[in-house]
C-alpha cells in the first residue's frame, strides 16, 4: 500500500476553499497544512479540518509532497519560487503569474529544476470541453473555433483584469484545441487602465482561428464554444454542459436529379462530473507516477500569458 500524498494549501479564499474540500475527499492524500496571510481564517479551517494552519506560507513546505497555491494573483510567482526551494510537485491557480516576466522566469525554475508544475487551467477538465475535442479530433477540418466568456466583476478579483482572470481560460483552451498561435489581433475597452472587455482573432500555425470574447461588463455569465468544422457546427455550452452537433446538408443525385438531405443535429449526453475533482485527481497521479501528457504545465502557462501580453498590448495601445 503505497504512503499517502502530503498536500500543503497555500491560500485558503473561496478558491482555496474549492481545493481544501475537494482534496479532503481525495483518497491517497494527507492534508498536512493550511496557509493564509488571513491567519485566523487558517486556523479556522485547520481546526474544521483537523489539520494544522497558520498564517505563514512557509511552515507549509516543511514535510510536503505537494503543495498548492490559490493565493491572489500577484503572489503567484513570490510562492512558486518559495516552494521550488523544498517541494517538486507544485500546483498553482491561472494565471501561472501576474505579467509575462514573472511567467518566463517561473517557466525557467520549472524547466532548470524538473519542477512538476500545473497550472490551473480547469477547463481543460470540463467534462464538455472533453466531448467538444473528441469530437472535433475527428472532423473534417476545423476551420475556426469561438469562444466566448461574460460575468459580473468580482469584488474579490482586483488584481487583475479581464484578459488574465476570465479570457486566459480560453486563450488556454485555444491554443490546446487548435494549436500554436502564428499571430493576434485585439480589440478592447478599458476602465482606469483596466480592461473589462477584450475581442481577440488568433491565427494559428496549421491555419485554424480562435475568436475569444471576454467580457465583465455585464452581470449574464455566460461559458460557450462554438467549433466550425467543413463537415459540421458544434455548440458547446460549458454552464449547461450540453453539446450539439449540427452536421452540414449534403446534395446528392436520385434518377439524375439532385436532392437535398437536411442538415442533421444532434444533442450529445455529457458525463456530469466535477472539474476542480477530475484536475485535482490529474494533478495527484502525476505527482505519484510522472505522466503529464495533456497536463497544462508550466510551459503551458507561459504560453497563454504570451498571448495575454499581446492582447493586453493591442487595447491599451
Amino acid at each position: 500500500m503505497k504512503a499517502p500524498l502530503k498536500v500543503s494549501l497555500v491560500g485558503v479564499g473561496r478558491m482555496g476553499q474549492n481545493h481544501l474540500r475537494v482534496l479532503s475527499m481525495l483518497k491517497g492524500v494527507e492534508l498536512t497544512f493550511l496557509a493564509d496571510v488571513d491567519e485566523a481564517l487558517a486556523q479556522r479551517l485547520a481546526a474544521a479540518y483537523g489539520v494544522p494552519g497558520g498564517g505563514h506560507p512557509a511552515a507549509a513546505l516543511d514535510g510536503a509532497d505537494a503543495v498548492i497555491i490559490c493565493t491572489p494573483t500577484m503572489t503567484h510567482a513570490e510562492y512558486i519560487r518559495m516552494a521550488a526551494k523544498k517541494v517538486r510537485n507544485i500546483f498553482v491557480e491561472k494565471p501561472m503569474a501576474g505579467t509575462l516576466a514573472e511567467a518566463e522566469a517561473i517557466a525557467a525554475i520549472a524547466a532548470r529544476q524538473e519542477l512538476n508544475l500545473q497550472v490551473g487551467f480547469i477547463e481543460r477538465f470540463n467534462p464538455a470541453v472533453l466531448g467538444l475535442k473528441s469530437i472535433i479530433d475527428k472532423a473534417q477540418r476545423v476551420i475556426s473555433i469561438d469562444f466566448t466568456r461574460t460575468n459580473k466583476l468580482s469584488a474579490r478579483i482586483t488584481d487583475v483584469d479581464v484578459v488574465t482572470d476570465l479570457m486566459v481560460h480560453d486563450i488556454d483552451l485555444a491554443l490546446y484545441l487548435n494549436g500554436p498561435a502564428k499571430s493576434v489581433v485585439a480589440h478592447g475597452f478599458a476602465r482606469e487602465s483596466m480592461i473589462d472587455f477584450a475581442s481577440a482573432l488568433i491565427t494559428h500555425d496549421n491555419g485554424r482561428f480562435s475568436r475569444i470574447q471576454a467580457s465583465r461588463v455585464t452581470d449574464k455569465k455566460v461559458r460557450l464554444i462554438e467549433a466550425t468544422c467543413l463537415d459540421m457546427f458544434v455548440d458547446c455550452e460549458l454552464l449547461r454542459k450540453e453539446i450539439i452537433i449540427n452536421r452540414q446538408s449534403e446534395i446528392r443525385q436520385r434518377e439524375g436529379q439532385p436532392y437535398t438531405i437536411s442538415a442533421i443535429q444532434e444533442t450529445i449526453e455529457v458525463r456530469p462530473q466535477e472539474a476542480l475533482l477530475s484536475e485535482l485527481q490529474a494533478f495527484i497521479a502525476s505527482c505519484r507516477e510522472g505522466g503529464r501528457d495533456g497536463l497544462p504545465t508550466a510551459d503551458a502557462g507561459l504560453a497563454a500569458m504570451r498571448i495575454c501580453e499581446q492582447i493586453q498590448r493591442a487595447v491599451v495601445a
